[in-house]
C-alpha cells in the first residue's frame, strides 16, 4: 500500500468515525459490523465447548461454517513408536557425550522418530446455507454483531418495508446451535436450507428434518476416523416446511427456528440417538427459555470479570474500522479490553466442563486450512496447547481446564507404552504432537518432534490449577497421580553426563530450534534448557504435593535428590542471553520464533525480576536478540509470549507495544489471531487459537501477578492504561481480586478468599493502605520483606484503601 492510498484510507476512516461517534453511545462488549462477512476470517465464532459455528451474516445467502470438536480422522496406532530400550538409547547418547553430535542426530532420526501411520487431524464439517427470497426494495440499516456479554450473535437489516432479524446462539446446557429468524411483516420469510459438506456423507430429508451421516473409518480403513451424524430441524409457527430435492424449503413464515446438533462416535457409541434426542428435546422448549438458559449458563462464567482501561475515541466504531485504525498505527484502549474479554469468550465457547476434548490448535473453529498443513490441526505440546489455557486460572475460568485435564489423563495412559517401548523407562511421556488417538511418540522428524518433556509441560497445568484453587481433592485424585508418574519417567529416563556429572535428559530438541556445531546446523543435544526447566517444575510440584498430601515420602526424597543433580540455568557468554542448550552453542537461527528457554520466566517463575535479577537481565537480552535479528519469525504466539515475558520483567512500555502489535499484525477483522503466511511453511494466513488466549493472559499479567508467593498490583501498567479498574481476576492461593487505580497508583483493592488461606500483598513505595476485613478496620504492619500479610476464611473479604 503506497502513501497516497494510506492517506485516503485514513481520511475515509476519520469521516466514518465522526459519523458513528455522533450516533453511538458507549458500546457494550461486542463485535459489530455494517456489512456481511465476505470470508471466513470476517465471520463470527459461536461455540458451546463441543459444537462450533462461524456466522457470516449474509443477506441473500447466509453461511454458517459448522464444526464439532471430535470430528477427527485417524485411529489408534499400536506401532507409533519404534522399539528401542535403555541399552540402545545409551548407545545413542554416547555419540553425544563423545562429541559426535552429527552422528547422534542421524542415529536418533533412524531409531527414535515416531511413525505417523494414522495420525489424523481435526476436520471441519462444511457449510450450512440459507438462501432467501425477498420482496422488492433496497437493503438498508444492516448490522451484524456478536455480543460477548451474552454469547449471542445477531443480524438485522431492512429490505423494502420489511425488517429482518436473525439471532443465533450455541447452547451448552441444551447442546444445540439455535437460530431464530423473524420478519416484521406477516409471512415475509421465504428461504431454503441446504448443505455444502467437506466430508463424504449421506443426506436424508424428511418433513422438516435434514440429516447427514458418514463414517470415515469405513470410507478409508487405512487412515480411519469417526462416524458422525448431523441433525438440522426447522420449525415455524405459521409457515410451511417441505422437502425440495436436497434442501428444506420454508415458505410464508413470520418466524422460523433452526435447531442443529452434530455428534460422532468418539467415546460415544450412542451418538446417533443422542444427536436426535438433543434436537428433539430442544424443540420442546420455548425459544426464550432456551435463550435464557444459555445466557444464564454463559454469564455465570463470563460475568465474573470486568475490565476498564479508559475511554477510547473509537468506542462507537464498528469493529472492523477499529481494527483497521489499529493497523494504521492508532492505539485503542477500548480494543485492548475487547481483545482481553474476547479471549475469555473464546475459551468459554471452546472448552467447558462437559467438553469431550480440549481446545485444539484452532479451538473448535476449523477453517479447512490448518488441517491441510503438515503440522495439522491437532494438539501441539511444545507451546500451543499450553497457551490455549494460560488465561484459564488468572481469568477466573478454572472450570474451562476440565477437558484439558481429562486429555492429559489419556496421554498419561497411552504414554506409558511410549516410555516403555522407546526408552525402556517407567512412567509416561508425550512429545511434540499429539492427537485424540493416543499418539505420544516423537514426531516423525526428530529435529522438531523429539521433545520428551512435552508431556511434562502440559502436565504442569495440573499443578498450576491447584496453586490457584488449593483444591486438595483435585490434587489427590487427579493431579498428583499423573504428575508422579511423569516424574517417575523423568527419574528413570535421565542419565549422568560423564563430563559434568549432571543428571540430564536427551537426546532432545529445544523446540523446534537448532544450533551450530562443527559447521552443521544441529537440532538434538543433551538437556536443552527447556527440558531442564520442565524437569525442575515436575520434580518440585511432586515434592510439594507429597508434603501437602502427606504421602510418598521415599519417592519424594528420591526426586529431591535428583533435583540437586540437574544443571543450573546459565547465561550465554556468546550473546548475553539465557543459554538455550547445556553447552554454549552458537544459534543456527538467531531469528527463530521459539524461545522455550525462557519458559523459566513465563509461565514458570524460576527467573524473576525480584529474585534472580541477573537471569532476568539475560532474559531481556534474549528477547532483544530475537526481536532485532534479521527476519525475526514473528507469529501470533511468539508475540503473545513477548507480552507475558515483559509483564513478568515489569516492562510496561514493551509489554504494551506487543499488545498493540499482536492486534495490529496478527489478528483479522473478527479479532481472531493468525499465524502469518510464510512462517512454518504456511502459504497463507491461518487462524490459530493460541494468540488470542496467550495474549489475553499477558494482559492479565500486566494487571496482577502472584507467582512469587505474594500479590503485586498493576506490576506492568502502561501509560495508556494509567486509570482503570478490574473485577474478578484470580491470584494463586485461592483469591479473587478487584482493583481500582488512578494515574498508575492503586486507590482500592479487594481480595476475596475462595478457600481459607493466608495472603501477602507487596507494599509499593512504602505506602501502607488501610485494611478492612469483612467491613471492619484492622491494623496490619509491613514486614521486613516489604509485604503485608493476613489470613482470610472462605468467602471472607479484605479491602485495602490507599
Amino acid at each position: 500500500m503506497n502513501t497516497k492510498q494510506k492517506i485516503s484510507i485514513c481520511l475515509i476512516i476519520s469521516l466514518l468515525s465522526l459519523f458513528f461517534l455522533a450516533k453511538a453511545e458507549q458500546q457494550p462488549l461486542k463485535l459489530w459490523y455494517t456489512q456481511p462477512a465476505s470470508e471466513w476470517m470476517k465471520s463470527l465464532p459461536l461455540g458451546n465447548g463441543r459444537l462450533g459455528a462461524m456466522i457470516f451474516g449474509g443477506i441473500q445467502k447466509e453461511t454458517i461454517a459448522l464444526n464439532e470438536v471430535t470430528m477427527w480422522s485417524g485411529q489408534n496406532d499400536p506401532n507409533q513408536e519404534q522399539i528401542l530400550g535403555k541399552q540402545k538409547l545409551q548407545e545413542i547418547r554416547d555419540y553425544f557425550f563423545k562429541g559426535d553430535l552429527a552422528k547422534g542426530n542421524e542415529v536418533s532420526q533412524n531409531l527414535l522418530a515416531g511413525i505417523p501411520n494414522s495420525f489424523g487431524t481435526h476436520l471441519p464439517i462444511g457449510n450450512l446455507y440459507l438462501n432467501f427470497d425477498y420482496p422488492e426494495g433496497k437493503i438498508k440499516n444492516y448490522e451484524r454483531e456478536l455480543n460477548i456479554q451474552n454469547a449471542v450473535a445477531s443480524v438485522s437489516y431492512e429490505k423494502g418495508t420489511v425488517k429482518y432479524n436473525r439471532e443465533i446462539f450455541c447452547s451448552n446446557p441444551d447442546g444445540v446451535l439455535v437460530m431464530k429468524l423473524s420478519a416484521s411483516e406477516k409471512s415475509a420469510l421465504n428461504f431454503s436450507v441446504s448443505l455444502d459438506l467437506l466430508r463424504q456423507a449421506e443426506l436424508s430429508l424428511k418433513n422438516n428434518v435434514l440429516e447427514f451421516s458418514g463414517d470415515m473409518a469405513v470410507q478409508n480403513p487405512k487412515n480411519g476416523g469417526v462416524a458422525f451424524l448431523g441433525n438440522i430441524t426447522v420449525k415455524s409457527d405459521d409457515g410451511t416446511v417441505s422437502v425440495e430435492g436436497k434442501q428444506l424449503k420454508i415458505k410464508g413464515a413470520t418466524t422460523a427456528y433452526l435447531y442443529i446438533d452434530i455428534r460422532t462416535n468418539f467415546k460415544s457409541p450412542d451418538y446417533q440417538a443422542i444427536c436426535r434426542n438433543t434436537v428433539k428435546q430442544a424443540q420442546t422448549l420455548d425459544y426464550n427459555v432456551l435463550k435464557q438458559k444459555h445466557v444464564a449458563d454463559y454469564q455465570k462464567l463470563f460475568g465474573r470479570v470486568d475490565l476498564f482501561l479508559g475511554n477510547s475515541d473509537m468506542d462507537g466504531l464498528p469493529t472492523d474500522l477499529r481494527w483497521l485504525m489499529v493497523k494504521e498505527g492508532k492505539n485503542d484502549v477500548g480494543m485492548d479490553v475487547l481483545f482481553f474479554q474476547y479471549a475469555r469468550y473464546l475459551l468459554i465457547a471452546s472448552s467447558r466442563e462437559n467438553s469431550p476434548l480440549p481446545a485444539n490448535l484452532q479451538g473448535i473453529w476449523n477453517d479447512n486450512l490448518a488441517n491441510n498443513m503438515g503440522w495439522t490441526c491437532d494438539y501441539h505440546l511444545d507451546i500451543n496447547t499450553q497457551q490455549n489455557y494460560w488465561l484459564a486460572n488468572i481469568g477466573n475460568l478454572s472450570e474451562c481446564n476440565t477437558p484439558l485435564f481429562s486429555y492429559i489423563k489419556d496421554l498419561s495412559v497411552y504414554g506409558q507404552k511410549t516410555a516403555r517401548d522407546l526408552y525402556g523407562a517407567k512412567g509416561w511421556t508425550a512429545h511434540t504432537m499429539a492427537n485424540v488417538w493416543g499418539f505420544t511418540a516423537p514426531g516423525w522428524g526428530v529435529g522438531w518432534g523429539l521433545f520428551p518433556t512435552g508431556g511434562s509441560w502440559i502436565a504442569t497445568h495440573l499443578w498450576t490449577h491447584y496453586c490457584y484453587t488449593l483444591d486438595k481433592e483435585f490434587l489427590k485424585n487427579k493431579a498428583y497421580p499423573i504428575l508422579k508418574e511423569n516424574a517417575r519417567f523423568l527419574l528413570d529416563y535421565m542419565t549422568v553426563d560423564p563430563k559434568s556429572g549432571y543428571l540430564v535428559t536427551g537426546p532432545s530438541t529445544s523446540p523446534e530450534n537448532s544450533f551450530k556445531y562443527k559447521g552443521d546446523a544441529i537440532s538434538l543435544s543433551m538437556m536443552p534448557t527447556a527440558d531442564r526447566v520442565l524437569v525442575a517444575e515436575i520434580f518440585n510440584s511432586v515434592i510439594q504435593a507429597s508434603k501437602i498430601l502427606n504421602i510418598d515420602k521415599p519417592f519424594s526424597d528420591s526426586i529431591q535428590k535428583a533435583l540437586g543433580k540437574i544443571p543450573p540455568l546459565q547465561i550465554s557468554k556468546k550473546n548475553g542471553g539465557v543459554q538455550e542448550w547445556l553447552e554454549d552453542y552458537d544459534e543456527a537461527n538467531p531469528n527463530h520464533r521459539h524461545t522455550c528457554h525462557l519458559i523459566a520466566l513465563y509461565p514458570f517463575n524460576e527467573i524473576s525480576a525480584d529474585k534472580t535479577p541477573e537471569l532476568a537481565k539475560a532474559a531481556k537480552k534474549t528477547m532483544t536478540n530475537r526481536l532485532t535479528a534479521e527476519g525475526w519469525e514473528d507469529v501470533e504466539w511468539s508475540r503473545a509470549n513477548i507480552i507475558c515475558y515483559n509483564a513478568r520483567l515489569k516492562n510496561p512500555k514493551e509489554a504494551y507495544e506487543s499488545v498493540v502489535l499482536l492486534q495490529r499484525n496478527f489478528t483479522r477483522e473478527n479479532l481472531m489471531t493468525i499465524s502469518p503466511k510464510g512462517i512454518a511453511g504456511a502459504p497463507y494466513d491461518i487462524f490459530i487459537f493460541d494468540g488470542n488466549e496467550a495474549g489475553g493472559a499477558g494482559i492479565a499479567e500486566m494487571l496482577i501477578q502472584s507467582q512469587n508467593g505474594y500479590i503485586e498490583f498493576i506490576p506492568a501498567i502502561p501509560e495508556q492504561w494509567k486509570t482503570g479498574y478490574f473485577k474478578g481476576l484470580c491470584v494463586q492461593g485461592g483469591g479473587v481480586v478487584d482493583l481500582e487505580w488512578k494515574d498508575k497508583v492503586v486507590s482500592t483493592a479487594t481480595i476475596k478468599a475462595t478457600i481459607a488461606n493466608s495472603f501477602s500483598v507487596k507494599v509499593v513505595n512504602g505506602k501502607i493502605p488501610q485494611f478492612f476485613k469483612n467491613g471492619k478496620q484492622i491494623m496490619l504492619k509491613q514486614k521486613d520483606n516489604g509485604l503485608v500479610s493476613f489470613s482470610l476464611g472462605k468467602d471472607e473479604i479484605m479491602k485495602l484503601v490507599y
